[in-house]
Parts: C-alpha cells; structure tokens; sequence
C-alpha cells in the first residue's frame, strides 16, 4: 500500500518510520527542501528526530506532487499550519483519504482538524488519528496505542487496519468531535500541569490539576457533541495523564518554563498555547466555566503572574465534585 506523511516534523517522521516497517512505500514531505535533501543523504531527520534511520522504503521528497498515487495522506503539520496548507493544496489533496495528526483547535476559526480540513477538500474522506504517543517511543517500535476516528464506520475499520502495526495498535471510533478535543484539550492541561511542578508545587498540586482539569475537558467537549467515552479513552485520559506527567511533552515543559520563570526555545512548537486562546474564547462565548484553560490563556500572554494565578484558583468558591 502507498501512504504518504505531509510533514517531516518528529511525528510525521516516526510514523513514516513506524508505517514502513509493515512493508509499505512510505511518502514523507517535507516543506524545507534543503531538509528534504538532507534526509535523503543521511537517511535520518537529524533536525527533529536524530539518531533513527529512515528505512529504505520511505521516500522523502518537498514536491507533494511526488505523492499524488498514495491512497492515504496522513496531514502531520502543526494545528496552526494546517487550514492554510489545505487551502493551498487542496487540489492535490482533494477526493482523497485524509487523516489529520495535528492535536489542537485553530485560533482564527475555532475549528478542530477534521473540520479545517473538510471546509477545504470536501469531496476527501477525513479522519483523525490522535492519542497519547511520543514520537521518539513510536519510532524506536516501543508499544504504542492510538485513537482513529472517522465518522463513517466502514472507512474507519479500513484505516483501522491500513494503520496497525506490530507495535502500533490503533483503536477506533466515529466520534470524530470527542478524539480531536480530547487530543487539543489536554495539551492546555499539560501546561498548567507543568507550571505546578515549575513553580515548586508538588505532585499533590498536580494530581489535583489533571484531575481537574479532566472534568474541564469532559463538560467542553459534551457541550460540542463528543461522547463521554470517547474522552475517557486514550484521545483524552490516556493523552492527558502522558502529557503531564513526562518532560517529553513540549506542552509539559512549556508550563515548566513559565512555572520556573525560565527562557524557553521559541523555535519549539507549543500547540497548548494556542489552544488555550482557542479554547478561553469559545468558552466565554458559549458561557462553558473553563477556569484552567482561562488561567493558562492568561499566563501564556502574560496578563497574569503565576502566584496570581494560583491565588485565583484556590480561592474559587468550595462547590461538590
């Protein structure tokens, strides 16, 4: 089978990595063409995921063109990036299957990636593929179990397979609305989840922050339709509890950084702090009580100190769980 990966990030690369090890041509794209080149000499992503080598089978090129003959395109770019990537391919990309990979809600629409990608190719198939997963783990063939969502049953169970690897296990569902918020949503947690253990709060603190910020994610994302297992599985609890918990989550070090009051690689892309605008905004307008999200929209434009923030948050009203 012939698959491509739209973006030579960590992720896209490391499932390239991952979908050529079962024996498929693998496409990789990357936008840089002097990466691209690069990639194809040393036969490795130096630049985001040094030290794991491309197998043979996985062509990289920066002409999306060079895959128009893959049945399945997975869209691996920052959530920021994708609505106009898609717009300015959609003619490439249109009537195909599209699988976004991006975790988050755009800033300028409020929309999640399968419906970016869907307003720009509409005659496309479009699912989701989210979960909790680190590029570097998915990589180096450490077990690793994803979300599939797509909203037509039959076409999920074929993805479903396309997808699944020895060590990728995928798991499936229609609920297209509760994987791509349950993927956007608890990166905006992992970041307050890292300004707790930044500033010197302890564990307690943050136990008490994911849990919290859990029921923010339930009550946002079944006022948008999704259901409430789907944000019990590993789209939502099992992303969130990994994203908070390890500093290979840039979203967790992120916070980290903001905790500690500490310089952070701005060439690094954070998409928790975009989201959190994303999500305060929807929130205030649909009246949804966010106060997390709220607090780390705060924080990451700076209107706010953490003690501030802190203060804020305890100080809330005592109410029944």
């Amino acid at each position: 089978m012939k698959i491509a990966v739209l973006g030579a990030g960590a992720f896209g690369t490391a499932l390239a990595i991952a979908l050529a090890h079962r024996g498929n041509q693998v496409g990789l794209w990357a936008r840089d063409a002097l990466q691209a080149e690069a990639m194809r000499e040393t036969r490795q992503n130096a630049r985001r995921l040094p030290g794991v080598d491309l197998p043979d089978t996985v062509t990289v090129s920066a002409d999306i063109a060079d895959f128009d003959r893959a049945e399945i395109l997975l869209l691996a770019m920052p959530m920021q990036q994708l609505a106009s990537f898609t717009a300015q391919h959609g003619p490439i990309l249109a009537g195909r299957m599209l699988v976004g990979c991006a975790k988050g809600i755009d800033v300028a629409t409020g929309r999640g990636a399968t419906q970016i990608i869907a307003a720009s190719c509409p005659t496309s198939d479009v699912a989701i593929l989210t979960g909790p997963s680190f590029a570097a783990d998915i990589a180096s063939g450490l077990p690793t179990a994803l979300t599939l969502a797509c909203g037509e049953e039959d076409k999920g169970a074929w993805l479903q397979g396309a997808l699944s690897t020895a060590t990728l296990r995928i798991y499936r569902t229609t609920d297209t609305a509760g994987a791509e918020l349950g993927g956007a949503l608890k990166n905006v947690i992992a970041i307050a989840a890292g300004v707790v253990i930044g500033a010197g709060l302890g564990d307690s603190a943050r136990a008490a922050l994911i849990t919290r910020g859990f029921a923010e994610m339930s009550r946002f994302a079944s006022l948008q339709g999704a259901q409430a297992e789907t944000l019990a599985g590993l789209a939502g609890l099992g992303d969130l509890i990994l994203t908070c918990t390890s500093v290979q989550s840039r979203n967790f070090r992120f916070g980290q950084s903001i905790g500690a009051g500490s310089a952070f690689d701005a060439s690094v892309t954070v998409e928790g702090a975009a989201t959190a605008k994303a999500v305060s905004n929807l929130a205030r307008e649909h009246g949804i009580e966010m106060p997390i999200s709220t607090m780390v929209a705060a924080l990451v434009d700076r209107r706010i100190t953490v003690k501030d923030a802190v203060a804020a948050l305890l100080a809330r009203p005592l109410k029944r769980e």
